[in-house]
């Protein structure tokens, strides 16, 4: 894949086993990277996804991991730094497994739940990357949601964690641009993978349709354009953008 540079090492890519996150992986092995995934449970999926990485010609691992383990976290990128000498890009594409519900009614349980799985877990993921990608001059991106700018009803469980960790994403690019570091996100719309479909069977009858009225586009997204810029903003072809949010939405938060 042309227009995009990437130096030697690894790219590591957190929920690589997922729609999203098998999509980016497949991207950056194309692009010229080896690439290292994270998984939490279905170790089939990550094999899978580690099948595309090698099938584009690429070298590349699997780890198992936990994201509110904070030892567990800074293992596995020990043990990728070991293994490749450097990590130079680190792809967020995790999130909690939600229901739908009004804020009035939210589980306290689950907001704990989800807050220690995708905001703590992301804080977990930042803090051990960045001395190595203070080595690399590298880049950390985030998988967000386009429902932080235009608010989905009864998806509070995805925006507050997503939109705080676009609030960390800032303060890593104003506090670690001086090393050469770039931190953006990716915020989604509907797009045809992972959460999507568990939450047709979660929502009322035309719900996702009306989402999809909600879109400039009426369409949703496919996983291949959501990491597409995932790929652009980890390359060198962004090399002068950080602190960024860019929306791959089709058109839900215009």
């Amino acid at each position: 894949m042309t227009g995009y540079g990437f130096p030697a090492g690894v790219a590591l890519v957190i929920g690589g086993s997922g729609g999203v996150g098998r999509a980016v992986s497949t991207l950056l092995a194309g692009a010229g990277c080896d690439v290292a995934l994270t998984y939490r449970s279905n170790a089939q999926a990550a094999g899978d996804a580690l099948a595309d990485v090698r099938s584009a010609g690429r070298d590349g691992t699997i780890f198992q991991l936990d994201l509110s383990d904070r030892e567990g976290v800074s293992a596995v990128f020990a043990a990728a730094a070991r293994q490749w000498s450097r990590i130079h890009t680190v792809v967020f594409a995790s999130g909690a497994d939600i229901s739908m519900a009004h804020f009035s009614q939210l589980d306290p349980d689950e907001w704990d739940r989800t807050i220690a799985g995708d905001l703590t877990g992301f804080f977990n993921v930042a803090r051990a990357a960045l001395p190595y990608l203070r080595d690399s001059q590298g880049s950390i991106t985030a998988i967000t949601s386009a429902a932080i700018a235009r608010h989905a009803q009864k998806d509070i469980l995805s925006i507050a964690p997503k939109a705080a960790i676009e609030a960390v994403l800032r303060g890593i690019a104003r506090e670690e641009g001086r090393f050469g570091v770039r931190a953006n996100s990716v915020a989604l719309g509907p797009i045809q993978t992972g959460l999507y479909h568990r939450l047709q069977d979660r929502v009322p009858t035309g719900f996702m349709d009306a989402v999809i009225r909600n879109t400039a586009l009426r369409r949703t997204g496919s996983a291949e354009e959501a990491a597409r810029a995932a790929l652009f903003l980890a390359s060198s072809a962004a090399s002068y953008v950080t602190g960024q949010s860019l929306a791959v939405d089709g058109g839900y938060s215009v």
